[in-house]
């Protein structure tokens, strides 16, 4: 398509006003994030460079990562409510430009900030937490370590088992931890259990202290007793499959998150729910930057009395609701009541039907 100039015109005011409004609202936040946690620097003995390169640069990613979808609301509100007061809107209109056609340049200008929107969310945004989380755990959360730690069932392979009755993560030492190997047709092969597995280091190694082989071939059973107090030995598991810590969902790149999640179903562990939510939360609120700057545009098109104020309020409210509904649905989402998918796109598709709505009645 050829894009006349009153397109360029449009599609470089969203533009402009919507990188203004996120450097804007990313110094207010700096700002207010930066009061809240200033006692917890203190505490920490961290530098000045350090809370400026390994937090506050990935921080501004993280939160406008959140906020671009209202930012395109706010910005399509803010310039194309000035463009209503001085009747260039009913200008274009009269000019015989149907409203479908004028959505056309806002549509190519949001779809712009779309792209980056979900490079940024599926692979820039997490690279950079791969920093900030750490450095927030260190340095701001307390107890960020939520360990499994007692009754842990985990298919090593397809026909391994590993239960642990009870791990230490102070001293990453499982207890009671046993081994079942089954053979294709389901059939128990051997069976290893040992008091006390004491994890020694990668490559996957841990020392066994009391332990006892039983070996099954049909009815038959070899019992194979220890000849010595321990022995070192490798098993498929390691301290970090065993501990998350908070906000952990957010250190990996969408590849790493897919490939995460398919280990975990894949050895059977469960409290994956967050992470399946975070994958499709990447996705989901890159898309709504359309159907917000469509809302945006049929709502500050029309010319009414109050002008700028009333589109402003009346955008804020949508975005607020929109902001208030997304994290709603997560919250279920998270606690198993909504599935992922739906949890994920619900706040999408109600907002979608309300820009049809909107779109429908709009100024012709």
């Amino acid at each position: 398509m050829k894009f006349k100039l009153i397109d360029r015109y449009i599609m470089s005011q969203y533009l402009k006003t919507f990188f203004f409004t996120a450097m804007l609202f990313s110094m207010i936040a700096i700002v207010i994030d930066f009061s809240d946690r200033l006692d917890k620097f203190i505490e920490s003995g961290v530098t000045v460079k350090e809370v400026i390169f390994s937090y506050y640069v990935h921080f501004v990613a993280y939160i406008n990562g959140m906020l671009w979808p209202l930012f395109a609301l706010i910005s399509v509100i803010f310039f194309t409510s000035r463009l209503a007061k001085n009747s260039e809107i009913i200008s274009i209109f009269n000019a015989g430009v149907p409203f479908r056609r004028l959505m056309v340049p806002y549509l190519f200008a949001s779809g712009i900030i779309f792209v980056i929107h979900l490079v940024a969310n599926h692979y820039l945004i997490p690279m950079g937490s791969k920093i900030r989380v750490p450095f927030e755990n260190a340095n701001v959360w307390v107890n960020v370590d939520q360990t499994r730690s007692r009754d842990i069932h985990i298919l090593l392979d397809p026909t391994t088992k590993l239960y642990i009755r009870n791990y230490r993560q102070r001293d990453t030492t499982a207890l009671d931890m046993r081994i079942e190997t089954y053979g294709d047709d389901g059939q128990l092969l051997e069976f290893v259990e040992t008091k006390r597995a004491k994890w020694l280091g990668p490559p996957n190694r841990w020392q066994f202290t009391d332990y006892v082989i039983r070996k099954f071939d049909g009815l038959e059973e070899e019992l194979v007793l220890n000849p010595q107090k321990q022995i070192d030995t490798t098993v498929n598991i390691t301290p970090d499959d065993l501990t998350r810590v908070k906000n952990q969902q957010h250190l990996f790149t969408t590849p790493e998150l897919q490939d995460y999640l398919r280990k975990q179903r894949a050895r059977g562990i469960g409290g994956t729910r967050i992470f399946e939510t975070e994958l499709y939360r990447r996705t989901s609120e890159p898309v709504s930057i359309f159907i917000l700057t469509v809302i945006g545009l049929a709502v500050a098109s029309r010319k009414i009395r109050g002008g700028l104020g009333l589109h402003l309020a009346i955008g804020i409210s949508l975005g607020a609701i929109f902001i208030v509904l997304s994290r709603f649905t997560l919250t279920f989402t998270n606690s198993e009541s909504l599935g992922p998918v739906l949890g994920v796109w619900l706040p999408n598709i109600i907002f979608s039907v309300v820009a049809a709505y909107l779109v429908r009645i709009a100024q012709k």
